[in-house]
């Protein structure tokens, strides 16, 4: 709108409803954030904000009130973190990306520690094509620089080339690999008709009782069913060293420990978000739109893991001084 300033030759005038040099509304990048924060593509923010308030904006300004983000999510990246993590869970979650005239797959891999009080902590977000244990080497060392000293257990994916580089960077760390990922690949080439009776033989690994029945369970799996799906008993039996630590621990410990579970349910409600973005122009703009969502989500946050009590109970006896130091 055109506003007529009156003359104030001794500048002691000061406008009340829109003041000097202020081009939005109060509150008016907050909403933009908000709804981009939702998933909403910058046309539908201006559609929206068409109907909700009869004003027009354009997309350059949109993307300007946005990209004031960006401080933020460099603050947040490189935020000093806790001593100690006694779990921390990896994973990933895939989105496209147009680059150099391509759309192309990238994976934004998320680690989510657990503290000392068993609240949830997103500790950062990287973004790579290539997997392998150089870039695990690159994170696990900016976390140690951060302020991160130690991990008791590490649940994981079978991310390639980690457990490489994290018995280079934190030696004392456990490696478990999730027994739902291994079931869930798996599953991958069995027929459907087949699927529910492997799926009972698998939890006669994964649900025994001690190490030794685990191993007599992937056994007698392996006699059943080596004839038909012999790639399924060689994939455990590969994986075995980091498929077996949680075995260590008590039954209510273990579930805090052996499921990427935790991490899983923050990266179904961040596909929720991005689902409306089929691609994305650059790696910024996934940055931002995954560092908002995450905030909301991380509201949600309140209550320790379950489980926990129990599992801080074992971590005493087990790791001794290493819990004192994180606690200090």
């Amino acid at each position: 709108m055109a506003l007529r300033v009156p003359r104030d030759r001794t500048g002691t005038f000061e406008p009340q409803i829109v003041a000097k040099r202020q081009t939005r509304f109060d509150g008016f990048g907050d909403k933009i954030i908000a709804l981009y924060a939702r998933g909403l593509s910058v046309e539908d923010i201006q559609h929206q904000l068409q109907e909700l308030y009869g004003v027009e904006l354009s997309s350059s300004l949109i993307s300007n009130v946005t990209a004031s983000i960006m401080d933020d999510v460099k603050a947040w990246q490189s935020r000093t973190l806790d001593s100690v993590y006694p779990i921390v869970y990896l994973d990933c979650i895939v989105v496209k990306v147009r680059e150099d005239k391509r759309i192309i797959n990238k994976a934004v891999y998320l680690a989510l520690g657990v503290n000392m009080d068993g609240h949830k902590e997103l500790l950062g977000m990287w973004m790579s094509q290539n997997e392998g244990a150089k870039f695990w080497l690159s994170v696990l060392t900016e976390l140690k620089n951060r302020g991160l000293e130690d991990i008791f257990v590490s649940c994981v994916d079978g991310l390639t080339g980690f457990p490489e580089a994290l018995s280079s960077v934190f030696p004392k760390t456990k490696v478990q690999l999730c027994i739902v990922h291994m079931v869930r690949n798996s599953l991958r080439y069995v027929s459907y008709k087949d699927r529910k009776a492997l799926v009972e033989d698998l939890k006669g690994i994964y649900k025994a009782k001690t190490l030794e029945e685990a191993e007599l369970g992937l056994d007698v799996f392996s006699r059943k069913w080596d004839t038909k799906y012999p790639s399924i008993s060689q994939s455990w039996l590969r994986h075995w060293e980091n498929v077996t630590p949680f075995f260590a621990y008590p039954a209510d410990v273990r579930r805090a420990i052996y499921t990427t579970n935790a991490i899983e349910s923050m990266n179904m409600t961040l596909r929720k978000v991005i689902k409306n973005k089929r691609v994305f122009p650059n790696d910024e703009s996934v940055f931002k739109l995954l560092y908002l969502a995450i905030n909301n989500i991380s509201k949600k946050w309140t209550m320790p893991i379950q489980n926990w009590n129990g599992a801080m109970n074992w971590f005493i006896i087990e790791f001794g001084e290493r819990v004192v130091d994180g606690v200090r």
